[in-house]
């Protein structure tokens, strides 16, 4: 049952979503999926989600479950992608909807009170005052950058970062990120950044490690010039 309190909950754990939201590419080999988000929590990642557009439902079953022990072992918020009753199921932290993945309302009945939901919006502040008008917990918006996953991904400006923040929920970008544009989105008023093949785009663990580290570190420093300016 829903109360107050149980709001309070959510927000809190969706209010630790900031520098490095991890997004998981497209494998079919768990053992090296495993392998590389234990890197990324490894290097500063304090969301990761579980994303796989080609995995069958026996397949995502078997990958969300296995990254909900990675998760319950280090710690780190769990998102999953597109699928409430999968979120639900294997108990991650929330999911994350796109424009053809339901309404909040549908999702919130499927993942119950306790857990996250965040949407994307794309390019488009209408949306992002939608979703948290209907109960969603952060918002998305991109890409701000030309993506290798989505290559006719819609364009975000950088303005709606600003303009997001009367929302007061967290808000992430994404698209082409990597450790050398990130600062620029962090400045923006960005509370994290969500990143594909930056982070996962070597199969070695050192290396998924260290690129999960360079935008940990983006973050850290644009936060310290912040506090360092008040």
């Amino acid at each position: 049952m829903r109360t107050v309190a149980t709001d309070e909950r959510r927000r809190i754990r969706a209010a630790s979503i900031a520098g490095l939201y991890a997004i998981t590419p497209d494998l079919d080999d768990t053992t090296q999926l495993v392998r590389g988000v234990e890197a990324a929590l490894a290097g500063g990642a304090r969301t990761v989600q579980y994303r796989n557009k080609h995995a069958d439902s026996a397949l995502a079953r078997a990958q969300a479950a296995a990254l909900a022990q990675v998760h319950a072992a280090r710690g780190g918020l769990y998102i999953v992608n597109d699928d409430p009753m999968l979120a639900a199921a294997v108990d991650a932290d929330g999911v994350h909807l796109g424009e053809d993945d339901g309404a909040v309302a549908a999702a919130r009945a499927l993942v119950g009170p306790e857990r996250i939901i965040g949407v994307s919006c794309y390019n488009r502040f209408d949306l992002a005052e939608g979703a948290v008008q209907a109960g969603a917990d952060y918002v998305a918006f991109g890409s701000f950058y030309p993506s290798t996953v989505k290559p006719d991904a819609r364009h975000a400006d950088i303005s709606l970062l600003e303009r997001a923040r009367s929302l007061r929920v967290p808000v992430v970008a994404i698209g082409g990120i990597t450790a050398d544009n990130a600062a620029v989105l962090f400045e923006a008023s960005a509370d994290a950044v969500a990143v594909i093949s930056a982070v996962f785009g070597s199969a070695e663990a050192n290396e998924v490690e260290s690129a999960a580290r360079a935008i940990d570190s983006v973050y850290r420093g644009v936060t310290a010039r912040r506090v360092a300016s008040r």
